[in-house]
Formats: C-alpha cells, structure tokens, sequence
C-alpha cells in the first residue's frame, strides 16, 4: 500500500521550498500521490505537475482554503476541483485581496505599538505569493524588530494578541458550495485542536466531505477521536504533513506523517462521482 501526503504548503504561499523541489523531496521519501495545499492559491500546481511528470509522482489538485465560521476563521482543505471552474477562480481572486486588506489592518495594529512596516514590503517579501502572517514576521525580523519569527508570533502576530481580524474571506457555507460546483471535495483541516465537537458537526452540517484525521498537531488520542467522528458522520479521513519546508520542526514530518494511498482512492472516486453528476 502506498503512502501520500495531502497537505503541503510551498513557496506560493508561506512554505519555504518551490514546488518542484517539493515533488523532488516526495519522490526521495517514495510518496506516491501528493496535494500542494497552499493558502487561498494554487498557483503553484502547475510547476508541481511540470515536475511531478519527472518524477511519476500524482498531483491531486488542492488549496488550503480561509473561511469564516462562527465569527473566526476556519480551514479548509479543498481537493480534486475544476481549476478553470469560473465560481473557484472567483473564489481565489477574492481571497488574494482578502489577504492584503487584512495584511494592512495587522500593520495598523502594529503601527500602534511602534513598528514602522509598509504592505509593499511585506508584498516583495511574499515575492508574488499570497500573504500571510509569516510574510510580516519575516519583515519583523529583517528590520530589527524581533530576533526571530518565533518572538514575532509569539509578542505580536498570535490570535491571541491579535485577536479577531476583520476579513472579506467566504464564509464556510460559501466555500463548501463553491467547491462542490467546482466538483471537488471539502475537509476540516487540522481539526483535533481548533474546534469544539459541536463547531464540527455544524461544519458537518454545512456539507463538508472529510475531516483531516492524520496531523503532526493530532497526538495518539486526539487521531482516534478524529477517527471516530469521521466513522460516526460517514465522512472521508485525510491527513498529511503540514509542512512548510526544510526548517525548524517541519523536515521531520514530511514523509513521516502519511495516509495510505486507499484513503485517496477512496477521495478520488467522490470526486469522480461528484463531476459525474455535474455534467
């Protein structure tokens, strides 16, 4: 039985290696099928499948989608979708602003506290990617302010300090419907340590497919829950790495926290009958 990994981030958002040296480093760890789930993007599917031909390695379309759910956001794994659909593509260009206007409100909160940072900086650290947190973080970091991407999240940048940021993302509802017609399939991203039992049965309710079962966040405990909601609801179990690059605690993962390539087979044949129906 083979091994994928369904959730892996690149430099088209906030991982740090490209998506060629990512289907390089999957085929190195003999992953059969992988997902580039990057943030609100999937700009970097096409250079992943380029590399992925190489290497013999299957590429599962796939984006970590940011949601609204109950007044926060919530993550969404989506899957397998038609990436030309004009509803995902909306979807996407939507997004991409969401993340600048909401880039700019955590530098005016920053402002506040002293810190002189511009969005064009924060924008040619992303370098043509969505941006995010860790894109501030690392500008943080170049102009002095913190030591390290750790003292920056962990003084300023948590949702903790931060607390709720106003955003225009879709709420949860409206991404699981754009992605269903876009034929692909939804599932609750690392939910083992984010969501009450009954914030997941409303996400259950809204038409979410799966659940991400396997996680580097999920210890032994919390993976059997996972387990168990997921028999309990008749949903799909997905996993995968999270990983973000060769650094800090993410190398060690990659390869390491799987799921069997049946778990996908099982995916891809919703998603085939999903498209079915579309037709």
């Amino acid at each position: 039985m083979g091994k994928a990994d369904l959730h892996i981030h690149t430099t088209a958002s906030d991982g740090n290696s490209t998506p060629a040296e990512i289907v390089k480093l999957a085929a190195e760890q003999n992953l059969e099928v992988i997902s580039i789930t990057d943030h609100d993007s999937i700009a970097g599917l096409e250079e992943a499948l380029e590399a992925a031909r190489e290497f013999g390695i299957e590429v599962i379309p796939g984006s970590e989608i940011t949601a609204t759910y109950e007044e926060r956001e919530a993550h969404l794994l989506a899957y397998g979708f038609d990436v030309n659909h004009s509803g995902f593509r909306k979807l996407m260009r939507g997004h991409r602003k969401a993340r600048v206007d909401r880039g700019k409100w955590i530098l005016k909160q920053l402002s506040l506290e002293g810190f002189e940072l511009d969005i064009n900086e924060v924008r040619a650290e992303a370098n043509g990617s969505n941006i995010g947190r860790p894109h501030i973080a690392a500008v943080m970091v170049s102009k002095g302010y913190v030591a390290s991407f750790k003292e920056a999240f962990i003084r300023y940048l948590s949702n903790q300090q931060l607390g709720v940021i106003p955003s225009d993302y879709y709420t949860h509802d409206e991404v699981i419907d754009t992605v269903k017609a876009a034929g692909g399939a939804t599932i609750i991203a690392h939910p083992g340590q984010m969501y009450s039992e009954k914030e997941l049965e409303g996400l259950v309710e809204a038409g979410v497919d799966g659940i991400e079962v396997i996680h580097p966040s999920h210890n032994y405990e919390l993976q059997k829950k996972m387990e168990g909601f997921a028999e309990k609801h008749d949903l799909l179990s997905t996993g995968g790495s999270d990983f973000h690059g060769q650094s800090q605690d993410y190398q060690k993962y990659f390869g390491v926290v799987t799921i069997s390539t049946e778990k996908v087979n099982r995916m891809k044949r919703m998603i085939n009958q999903r498209k079915n129906m579309l037709v």
